[in-house]
């Protein structure tokens, strides 16, 4: 899709929501009519003509629903208030309840999940794979599971138990159990009949997997070898033997990099015996990708969980409260920093208005630093030699950076208040200061990766502590000891 088809189908998307909505206050409107009709004596008569409206406002509604792809049903639910998306989904139809639970957020998943019954519940996951199964076993009602589980045949029990026996960030959480598979010692005219067997093909096929009588992955044939060479050739004459193949624990971000660096649209999963078990698909590699930059844009602003954007108040409270508690440490160590040279800014008013900026600049330079480290870290790009390189390397930057604008504000501040040594201190200052955020910029998302956290967690929240701490404690000593 081109960027203008996208923007064009962005926008159809957000009238469709708007017209929503606008029908969700019709429908408010009316039964609020009707309440206060019924509370002032009015027949049924008298009320048929508001209840048959809002009637027909309701199928107006599903009309508006049944065409959307359940992507775009699932935007709009994430846009409602938590009564107004009830209100849409008991106007989705039933045989899509399923896909539309696989398309939204968990927070939204969860409360769409509570308004169902268990006879809902079950004709919803009814027509999933086993891998979309999987999605959703952890968010469905414990006493439901005993009876979807016995609902299952025994192929698709084993490979919703396979899926689930992975963590979330692995692969074989996330594979596919739906390829097709052939043999290398048959010609491409069989398996071009064997292919038109199929009502269709698994989507995002575009290879067959080989494997031999033990089911070990010989290689793979891709779609367009096979319509291009001459039906007589043999499948092992025309297959590719070398693969981009995975394995079920392997990281799930680091495999949707694979797929980015190789343009993959699917690949093998193999166990350790090379036993082919499954595949990966772009779709899913996709939905890593965009969960992993989510994810790390929450953890930027001490987030633990997406959250539901109409979520009640205690709900949100809960995800925020941890990081806003270390804010508020944070912040009364810089103060009581302040506190220590109360003296010297009773003296020199001036140190009060110049020291948010060196303290500013500190924290927007080691936040850039936090940023192209934690970029590298999730890249792979940075192992131990690497990482004295990006310390002298940042180091440098910042020394440079801080005598350039740190002489920059010193001219400023000795124009401002006429006093060459306050111009001094603050180009020191600034200096100092860059230097501590370089240092603690690598620093920081290194020693959180030592310790087992996500690099991404709260990091900047600590790199802006410490250049607010620190450039304060640099900035107002430099100037008790040569100015006063």
């Amino acid at each position: 899709m081109s960027e203008v088809e996208a923007r064009g189908s962005g926008n159809r998307l957000q009238e469709q929501l708007e017209t929503i909505v606008e029908l969700l206050r019709q429908q408010s409107r009316m039964r609020d009519e009707l309440d206060e009709l019924r509370d002032n004596g009015a027949s049924p008569v008298d009320r048929a003509p508001i209840a048959e409206a809002l009637r027909d406002s309701g199928d107006v509604l599903q009309q508006q629903l049944d065409p959307l792809h359940p992507a775009d049903i699932a935007f709009i639910l994430e846009s409602l208030p938590l009564a107004d998306r009830l209100a849409v989904w008991q106007r989705v139809r039933a045989d899509r309840d399923g896909e539309i639970l696989l398309e939204v957020s968990d927070a939204v998943r969860e409360s769409l999940i509570a308004d169902m019954d268990q006879g809902e519940i079950m004709a919803a996951v009814e027509p999933l794979d086993a891998d979309e199964l999987a999605d959703l076993v952890e968010d469905l009602p414990t006493e439901v599971l005993p009876e979807l589980m016995a609902s299952l045949d025994a192929q698709q029990r084993e490979r919703v138990q396979s899926a689930l026996s992975y963590e979330d960030d692995q692969i074989g959480a996330l594979m596919d159990f739906e390829m097709v598979t052939i043999r290398e010692d048959v010609s491409l005219e069989t398996v071009l009949r064997y292919l038109r067997r199929f009502d269709e093909l698994p989507a995002q096929t575009d290879k067959l997997f080989v494997v031999n009588q033990d089911n070990l992955l010989t290689g793979v044939l891709p779609l367009h070898w096979l319509l291009v060479n001459s039906p007589d050739k043999m499948v092992g004459a025309v297959m590719a033997p070398d693969v981009n193949t995975f394995h079920p624990h392997d990281d799930a971000y680091e495999v949707a990099q694979a797929f980015e660096r190789y343009d993959l649209v699917t690949a093998p999963v193999v166990d350790e015996g090379g036993r082919l078990i499954g595949r990966i698909t772009v779709d899913a590699m996709v939905d890593v990708i965009r969960e992993e930059g989510e994810s790390e844009a929450l953890s930027r602003g001490g987030l633990r969980e997406e959250e539901d954007i109409f979520a009640s108040v205690w709900a949100s409270l809960r995800n925020r409260w941890s990081w806003l508690a270390i804010n508020l440490v944070t912040a009364f160590i810089a103060s009581r920093v302040i506190g220590l040279f109360e003296g010297s800014i009773q003296k020199l008013v001036a140190l009060a208005t110049l020291m948010p900026i060196v303290a500013g600049i500190g924290g927007n330079s080691g936040n850039q630093t936090i940023t192209m480290i934690v970029r590298a870290m999730a890249l792979n790009q940075i192992n131990a030699d690497s990482a004295r390189r990006l310390w002298r390397k940042e180091l440098g930057v910042s020394l440079f950076n801080g005598l350039i604008w740190g002489g920059v504000i010193g001219v400023v501040a000795f124009l401002l208040y006429r006093n060459v040594a306050l111009g001094v201190v603050m180009t020191a200052a600034m200096t100092l200061n860059l230097l501590l955020a370089a240092f603690a910029g690598v620093g920081i998302p290194m020693l959180m990766t030592k310790f087992g956290r996500d690099p991404a967690l709260g990091s900047s929240v600590l790199i802006t502590a410490m250049t607010d701490s620190g450039g304060f404690f640099i900035f107002l000593g430099l100037a008790t000891l040569f100015l006063l």
